[in-house]
């Protein structure tokens, strides 16, 4: 048996500038929890994981977000904005305190929809997907200069960590 630990605030392994890992695969093969910081505009893009379930927690700002088969998928950047469940549900404006389920094979997205940053805890299960975060910000610290050659980047790398990506992600111009 192992002892678990405490974080102080600010504690954690940098992902990036916009991520903080709490608990990951080091600590334990069964869950993640990173902290996460968005500019306004972020658009995370409509996507769908093969393998993990995850909970996002808004901490500070809010979140535009949906996890539901859609009666139309369409691929346009934030086109999964105006998605609608077969029984009617709808992207929803989450604000401090709202929680997300994502269940594994789900499509799920969220946005910032600002004015100002956003801060969420994402926890997945099982452990690992700090890998696929770490190398999206690595690519970020060091993106190609055309928008369609890191989207392209960046859905190779969905599709290496088992994530199909229906819309494209859209970063936030306080990021860049």
């Amino acid at each position: 048996m192992s002892d678990g630990f405490v974080l102080s605030p600010g504690g954690g392994k940098p992902i990036g500038h916009q991520l903080s890992l709490k608990v990951g695969e080091a600590h334990t093969p069964n869950l993640l929890a990173v902290e996460c910081r968005f500019g306004p505009g972020f658009d995370v893009g409509a996507h769908i994981h093969a393998h993990h379930e995850e909970i996002f927690y808004v901490l500070e700002g809010e979140l535009e977000l949906f996890a539901f088969e859609p009666r139309v998928r369409t691929s346009e950047p934030g086109s999964w904005r105006d998605w609608e469940s077969a029984d009617g549900s709808r992207v929803a404006r989450a604000t401090v305190g709202s929680v997300m389920y994502v269940p594994s094979g789900t499509p799920h997205a969220f946005r910032n929809p600002g004015p100002g940053p956003m801060r969420m805890l994402f926890i997945a299960a099982p452990a690992g997907h700090e890998h696929y975060q770490q190398e999206i910000a690595d690519l970020l610290a060091d993106p190609p200069s055309d928008e369609e050659l890191l989207r392209e980047a960046v859905a190779e790398l969905r599709r290496k960590h088992h994530t199909e990506q229906l819309t494209p992600a859209v970063r936030s111009p306080e990021d860049l």
